[in-house]
């Protein structure tokens, strides 16, 4: 019997990569509290988001 392996497309996982413009003293903040938490950037900016979106209030 063979053993069959899928082929695993780009974003299979839920993530998509994206580029972002970000300034460089929020950049180093981020960068300090990675190396704080022994967390990876990546991981840090999506807590970051995760714990902001849902309180985003949007006026005009």
């Amino acid at each position: 019997m063979k053993n069959i392996i899928k082929i695993k497309k780009r974003g299979d996982d839920g993530y998509k990569i994206i580029s972002i413009r970000i300034k460089e003293n929020i950049l180093k903040k981020i960068d300090h509290i990675s190396a704080e938490s022994n967390h990876s950037r990546n991981e840090l900016i999506n807590i970051l988001l995760e714990n902001s979106i849902d309180n985003i209030e949007i006026e005009e």
